[in-house]
């Protein structure tokens, strides 16, 4: 079943781009039309919008999840529900999929449910506790962002209909599309992770591997980001634009911060991803919505691969996440760690890898904007940091000895998880500059000060020289003083999030809940209530036992009373 599903995947991936391709070059959408229904004169139609954005995302989205599929073939290969777990990818990228082609709020929000409800399914694929906190904190922080779409579907009646593509450009100054407008960027950071919704994009990590592969890649958080795109056109110098510029560079700068305080494999990839995802929308609020998505695609490739050579080594090292367990696995597993240290380069930016073409061109459009100095320094501080996390992640992988048991057998997984690997290693390699030539058509000039060109690199090259320092002196530092450990724990929590998400959001119902059922339920209003009526019945029905006894003194003592009854009542009469 996988390697049909590999097959079926790639072929389609294959044809959707060379579709987006020509209508790029036609410069025309397709809309299509199917009546689901017809009743009575009323009817319900599906609308599809399939032009060259959709189409190129639905053929990276479709070649992500092939290579996924392919990898898992192997990476799951213990599994004895192998099939139900494909089936449930197959599920995932479904629900992508219309979520990408919809121009109707009510088919984007079946892809938008679809995607919460299976993710959920996928998070707590390995049933333990841990993955079903996991697997609540992800479906619960979503469904605020379900909520405000349902509430932004409810407004757009306004309009009589729900295909917003109709009514963006034309109605976007009435006071009924900006309330839209707060309630679909409201929807897309819940999604995409944004502050303060960013705890349960590392709780999500719970999921087997090549799942985090394809959500971290193109499929869940990336919703969000491809929402707004489409609705980019409302957000046009706005106060939501202002505050989510805000909220996603903050985003960027927690996470990257945070990533240098981790040693967990697979978080440090996590908070990468949430980096990524503040700088696609920092740059959608600042207005460049075609930027974002040429970020967002060649993000993908590279991202995906992180993750695949991220559960290899996890595979070798005997199920253990910890950086400080590896060490010289360039020796043992040489070409997984060549794939890994490729998209780590993607990922840093380095020159002629696929993250150089976005991330340079994004920066130096951010150094021509109309921005403040602290949305500035968000932004190359946030560049920084991703190549310190990402030279401290190669650090620790290669350089020195293995901490592992001396009894081990380190190699290079089989043949067809390298495959996968290796395929989508060449398109990080070249993805970049095919978008950038295929996406920008017309050459663009970037005039800029020998300093500010030459800004970027000098940020990258700094923040690899911290990371190399961090690598060396982190655990020197962290047990020093009550405030560097504070600090590390403050930062490597991404400032408390998860603890407020969680037992921040509960601890206060939990506990007036537990007050009152124990003075009330089981305190005042038992002993006023369910004990004092029973033990009031139990005291009379023994004064009725003690005169139903066959005791003669009783009734004669009844009789006297009665008599007297009589006589009393004789004598008022």
């Amino acid at each position: 079943m996988c390697f049909i599903s590999f097959i079926f995947l790639l072929t389609i991936s294959m044809f959707l781009f060379y579709s987006s391709v020509y209508l790029m070059y036609l410069d025309s959408c397709y809309f299509i039309e199917w009546e689901v229904v017809n009743l009575n004169s009323s009817s319900i139609v599906m609308t599809f919008l399939f032009d060259w954005m959709s189409l190129l995302f639905m053929s990276f989205v479709l070649l992500i999840s092939s290579l996924v599929i392919y990898y898992s073939s192997e990476y799951m290969s213990n599994d004895y529900n192998i099939n139900r777990f494909i089936m449930l990818v197959l599920m995932f990228v479904l629900s992508m999929m219309l979520l990408i082609i919809s121009p109707n709020l009510i088919s984007i929000l079946l892809g938008w449910d679809g995607l919460g409800l299976v993710s959920y399914c996928l998070v707590i694929y390995f049933q333990n506790v841990k993955s079903f906190n996991a697997g609540m904190l992800t479906a619960l922080s979503n469904r605020i962002g379900d909520v405000a779409l349902l509430l932004a579907i409810a407004w757009m009646l306004n309009y009589g209909g729900w295909n917003y593509i109709f009514y963006l450009e034309i109605m976007k100054m009435d006071f009924e599309m900006r309330v839209i407008c707060g309630l679909v960027v409201l929807a897309a950071m819940t999604k995409s992770a944004q502050i303060p919704f960013s705890s349960w994009l590392p709780a999500a990590m719970a999921a087997p591997t090549p799942v985090s592969a394809l959500v971290h890649s193109s499929t869940l958080v990336t919703a969000g980001v491809y929402l707004l795109i489409r609705f980019n056109i409302l957000m046009d110098k706005t106060l939501f634009a202002s505050i989510l510029l805000l909220v996603s560079g903050l985003t960027m700068f927690m996470s990257g911060l945070g990533a240098n305080f981790e040693f967990d494999l697979k978080k440090i990839i996590a908070l990468s991803t949430l980096s990524q995802l503040g700088l696609m929308m920092s740059t959608l609020s600042m207005g460049y919505a075609d930027l974002a998505f040429f970020h967002l695609l060649t993000h993908a490739l590279f991202k995906a691969l992180l993750f695949m050579c991220a559960g290899a080594i996890i595979h070798n090292m005997q199920n253990s996440q910890d950086l400080r367990y590896m060490g010289n696995l360039g020796v043992h597993m040489p070409l997984t760690v060549t794939c890994l240290n490729v998209a780590n380069l993607a990922l840093c930016g380095m020159p002629f890898l696929a993250g150089f073409y976005s991330k340079d061109l994004i920066l130096e459009i951010v150094m021509m904007s109309y921005i403040n100095f602290f949305i500035f320094f968000l932004f190359f501080f946030s560049t920084g940091l991703t190549v310190c996390y990402s030279f401290r992640l190669v650090y620790y992988s290669l350089t020195g000895d293995l901490n592992l048991s001396s009894m081990h057998y380190l190699s290079d997984e089989g043949w067809v998880m390298l495959r996968g690997m290796l395929g989508l290693m060449m398109m990080s390699i070249v993805g970049g500059g095919m978008l950038g030539w295929l996406m920008f058509n017309t050459p663009s000039c970037i005039v800029l000060s020998s300093m500010l060109k030459n800004l970027t690199l000098f940020v990258c090259i700094l923040g690899a020289f911290v990371g190399y320092l961090i690598s060396n002196v982190s655990l020197y530092f962290s047990n020093k003083s009550m405030i560097s450990y504070f600090f590390s724990s403050f930062v490597g929590m991404m400032w408390f999030m998860p603890y407020i998400s969680t037992y921040g959001i509960i601890y206060g119902p939990l506990s007036s809940g537990g007050f009152s059922n124990k003075s009330l339920d089981q305190g005042w209003s038992e002993y006023f209530g369910g004990q004092m009526i029973y033990w009031m019945l139990v005291d009379f029905s023994k004064s009725y036992q003690m005169f139903q006894n066959n005791n003669l003194k009783f009734y004669l003592m009844t009789f006297v009373l009665w008599v007297l009854v009589f006589i009393l009542l004789s004598l008022l009469i």
